[in-house]
């Protein structure tokens, strides 16, 4: 294709890799596609900045140049950029320290916005799928192939009414951008083999920020999916306690409609919710609100005994109705 490029201008290129060591630091593996990348010389990758203190190729050889179509590893940059970022050579620290700020301002503004947006667009898509919850989160990681890894793991998990969402991800250790991130977008904070720095860890305490760290990238996927289920609304199951028949009826002053009942099956329990039945039909549902046993008053009254029945804010008792007493029972979730 005869592809050519320049030997005799600053550096540009690709970011193929990027990794935090924790003895060397963020170490970057880049491409230089035109151009002469020499040791000592200031770069930008993506939002990071600094000057090159060691380069190294393919053998781990120290070299100090490297041309183009050569992929080098270089050592000195300030953070961990991200896999596929443009990286370029410029003449100064500060003008690369400068350049790495803009993008950083920038990058934030860009979530921020999107994630406003998304907020304000989801409204109306969520109360159209009757509120889906979601759990929003912040990745960061020690290898941008482990962050890859994570995300793709995570998203798998979304169901229709809980939703993951990767609000942010990032290769290197949590700072005070995430904290802040994590604050405007309530997010949680997942770290896979990085550890916040005291000072990190106390600003997050104070926000209220979670911040999780991990080693084992299946613990992530488990605790994700143990946090989804206790957003998920618990499901209630019905239990039918009993079934009382009305045989008669008393008015009592100040109380109202009372009703004589003899239980025909299970028991009845006071405080717990009731259905009124006539002919078949639910009439009314509500909860006892006094239940007698001759004149004193009963917790509950087994099949077979007789007893005085209200019903809480309600008078139209008549003989030959049912009354079944019911409860509401949490299913655990599967």
């Amino acid at each position: 294709q005869e592809l050519k490029a320049n030997p005799n201008r600053r550096a540009k290129g690709t970011v193929i890799e990027a990794r935090l060591d924790k003895n060397k630091g963020p170490v970057a593996t880049l491409l230089v596609t035109n151009g002469t990348l020499k040791s000592g010389m200031s770069v930008v990758a993506g939002t990071s900045s600094g000057r090159i203190r060691l380069m190294t190729n393919y053998k781990g050889d120290t070299i100090k140049k490297a041309g183009p179509a050569t992929a080098v590893e270089i050592l000195g940059l300030s953070e961990v950029p991200e896999a596929g970022d443009a990286f370029n050579a410029v003449k100064d620290d500060k003008l690369a320290k400068e350049i790495a700020e803009n993008r950083k301002i920038k990058l934030r503004e860009e979530i921020l916005a999107r994630n406003a947006s998304t907020t304000l667009e989801q409204l109306f898509s969520q109360i159209k799928e009757g509120e889906v919850k979601n759990l929003n989160l912040i990745i960061k990681g020690d290898v941008q192939g482990s962050v890859g890894a994570i995300v793709s793991s995570l998203e798998k998990l979304s169901n229709d009414e809980v939703r993951v969402k990767i609000v942010h991800t990032g290769v290197g250790t949590v700072n005070e951008s995430d904290i802040m991130l994590a604050g405007t977008s309530g997010s949680i904070i997942i770290g896979f083999n990085v550890r916040p720095s005291a000072a990190v860890s106390a600003i997050a305490e104070r926000e209220g920020i979670q911040i999780r760290t991990y080693r084992v990238i299946y613990d992530i996927i488990d605790d994700v999916e143990n946090a989804m289920k206790g957003m998920l609304d618990p499901e209630f199951k019905e239990v039918v306690l009993g079934t009382v028949e009305i045989r008669n009826t008393f008015k009592v002053p100040g109380v109202g409609i009372v009703g004589g009942a003899y239980v025909t099956s299970g028991k009845v329990v006071r405080n717990e919710q009731i259905r009124l039945v006539r002919d078949g039909i639910v009439i009314h549902e509500g909860k006892i609100a006094s239940l007698k046993r001759f004149k004193d008053d009963a917790r509950e009254v087994n099949q077979g005994y007789e007893c005085g029945i209200g019903i809480e804010n309600y008078n139209d008792i008549k003989e030959g109705d049912i009354i079944e007493c019911f409860t509401m029972e949490e299913i655990a979730r599967d």
